[in-house]
């Protein structure tokens, strides 16, 4: 639990003054020094026997103590100790699966300080907030993660907080449908995962600009709201397929406006149609393509064009592919003529990452469409890795990388780690370069940097690395 209150903690030490005060100061710090430097068993049962205030006072002045106070098992969270808090992280201890969460007494939080509190993260509990309680007329972020809270409950609650900037909801197993009141006026930032029955999206409220949800897809509506500007979808956790083949179809019904779109998917069975429709406005588009088992062979990587031709602002496009092995027909195999389509020029993308890059043959005229076709290109990046993290090889940067284990776990990778690439794949990264170099090399502009990323090896033994 953090708690900060609204006004200054109480001096622990006197105010600098008097040569004997600051004498007092120079062995307070090397006090506080001496008690960073204990054990972090040893701070725990200290802080244990210390009163809440206490407690918390010690928590703000000790780096070690601050870590101890998550932890801290005496609380007293009565009403005149969280009046004037201003941020409350809380999660209860996890309990098993057939165990009954706690009931959190909601009534605590509105006795003064739902007149305080800006920022409410809560977790692993039931969450029961009754019509009468009150409203939380400052509170801009709140976080639901694996907590029991039913629709109607959790739309009484939105009701009673029209300053909120910042909805955020994990795994929370009752919402069905999620409906968000056009009052919320200020809220900028809706982030939606794994929330596993929820079957709609129902939002009424007017500014919301950045969208991100992870889980099977469901029903969405924006209403009228134009200002959704950046989208985040990820299905991974699930399992479902064409999430590629939902943004280029729906998304545009509830986000007419997207600027920046990243869309993770763990296989696409339907190839990306051509449509009229078309994102105006949007200028970086990053698609992930992350399996436990081979990419559908029956996928036309080279139908992406579609984003491509319908995205006349787009200056960034990013494809990542993740596969344990290459199903699709290899251009080392069969040679014949490269498919080309209708001209279509390309005017503003001017950077393109493939990582993942294969000898697939649709990968590769897909390639040479965008090298052919996009008339601003400056820099071309072809990762015939996983992603390689090595000094200087880096070809993607984004905050967080999944992959499957071997095991078929889906995993995220810590940012300076190698992605795991199984002996399948190793092996058609030397067709990727050939691939590279008789089909994509010769027709790279000079004006524009070509750059070819190799496994490095960590790639080949990350495993044995410890990140």
């Amino acid at each position: 639990m953090s708690c900060i209150p609204g006004g200054p903690i109480a001096p622990m030490c006197n105010p600098k003054g008097s040569p004997s005060q600051q004498d007092d100061d120079s062995r307070g710090g090397e006090v506080m020094r001496s008690l960073d430097d204990l054990p972090e068993d040893i701070c725990r049962r200290i802080h244990a026997r210390m009163s809440l205030q206490n407690a918390a006072r010690l928590a703000c002045a000790s780096h070690t103590f601050w870590r101890s106070w998550r932890c801290y098992p005496n609380l007293d969270l009565r009403q005149r100790i969280l009046a004037g808090i201003e941020e409350l992280t809380l999660y209860l201890p996890a309990t098993a699966e057939d165990e009954a969460y706690y009931s959190f007494p909601c009534s605590l939080l509105f006795n003064g300080s739902e007149n305080s509190i800006r920022y409410l993260d809560i977790g692993i509990c039931a969450f029961r907030p009754t019509a009468g309680l009150g409203r939380w007329r400052s509170l801009a972020i709140l976080f639901l993660s694996n907590v029991l809270i039913a629709d109607d409950e959790l739309e009484g609650l939105l009701y009673n907080c029209a300053a909120l900037e910042h909805l955020g909801l994990l795994n929370c197993p009752e919402i069905v449908c999620l409906k968000i009141p056009c009052l919320l006026r200020r809220l900028r930032v809706l982030r939606v995962s794994i929330c596993r029955n929820l079957q709609v999206i129902d939002s009424n409220a007017p500014n919301i600009s950045s969208f991100q949800f992870s889980g099977s897809l469901v029903s969405i509506s924006f209403g009228s709201a134009l200002q959704v500007k950046n989208v985040h979808m990820e299905c991974l956790e699930f399992g479902q397929s064409n999430i590629v083949l939902h943004a280029r179809t729906k998304l545009l019904s509830y986000a007419p406006n997207v600027e920046t779109l990243v869309i993770s998917s763990p296989n696409e069975m339907i190839s990306t149609p051509t449509l009229s429709r078309k994102f105006l406005h949007l200028e970086y588009l990053h698609i992930s393509l992350i399996g436990n088992e081979a990419i559908s062979p029956d996928y036309d990587y080279l139908s992406l064009v579609s984003f491509l031709e319908a995205s006349p602002r787009l200056e960034t496009f990013i494809l990542e592919v993740r596969q344990p092995s290459m199903e699709h027909e290899s251009v080392i195999r069969n040679a014949s003529q490269l498919r080309r389509l209708p001209q279509q020029r390309h005017t503003s993308l001017k950077s393109v990452t493939i990582v993942g890059f294969s000898s697939a043959k649709s990968l590769v005229e897909l390639t040479c469409h965008i090298v052919e076709n996009a008339t601003s290109l400056e820099r071309l990046t072809l990762d015939t890795s996983h992603g390689c993290q090595s000094s200087g090889g880096c070809s993607v940067n984004i905050p967080q990388r999944r992959y499957y284990t071997e095991s078929g776990a889906l995993e995220a990778a810590s940012p300076y780690m190698c992605i795991p690439m199984g002996e399948d794949i190793i092996m058609e990264t030397v067709k990727a370069r050939l691939a590279i170099r008789v089909h994509v090399t010769g027709k790279v502009p000079s004006s524009v940097m070509l750059e070819v990323v190799e496994p490095c090896s960590w790639c080949f033994g990350v495993e044995d690395v410890d990140a």
